[in-house]
């Protein structure tokens, strides 16, 4: 079995990443215990925002170094932004809930609007997903998906749907 070094275990979400199916969804999928252990176990917004802020800060380094490696020792085939690296998934749903209070609904229309913006990508997700490469591309594009999936969760708390 080939081992990879932990970075690239971070990158590909402890292997979630590396489904055939759907990767970043499963990578998002596999986030929500992280999420679970802020919300419910910590229960501390500065952790939580620590906690982002630090996946964000290594995000670009981390995805990069594993794309890069992963092109090295793959087929050749130039990928920008390699499906099986779901480390900007993780931050994009922490920061899609970032600050919004609990509960099962919130994590679950969280998730669905985050999915939505970073598999549709609506301008100008679009033009920062074509536009901006390496790691920095990787993780900026997903955090751009997270920024409406969150305005969209607290305009629906505000207005009492959820």
């Amino acid at each position: 079995m080939h081992s990879r070094p932990w970075y690239q275990w971070l990158a590909l979400g402890g292997g979630s990443g590396l489904s055939s199916i759907l990767p970043g969804t499963m990578g998002t999928i596999a986030a929500i215990p992280l999420y679970l252990l802020l919300a419910l176990v910590v229960q501390n917004n500065m952790v939580y925002t620590l906690v982002l802020v630090t996946m964000v800060a290594l995000g670009p380094w981390l995805c990069g170094q594993a794309a890069r490696e992963m092109q090295n020792g793959g087929s050749g085939k130039r990928v920008l932004d390699p499906p099986a690296i779901v480390w900007d998934e993780w931050v994009g749903l922490l920061f899609t809930l970032w600050l919004v209070p609990f509960g099962w609904w919130t994590l679950l229309v969280g998730f669905l609007l985050f999915r939505f913006f970073d598999m549709l990508k609506p301008w100008p997700i679009s033009w920062l997903d074509k536009h901006i490469h390496g790691g920095t591309g990787i993780m900026l594009d997903d955090i751009a998906a997270a920024i409406p999936a969150l305005i969209i969760l607290r305009l629906m708390l505000w207005a009492g749907w959820l």
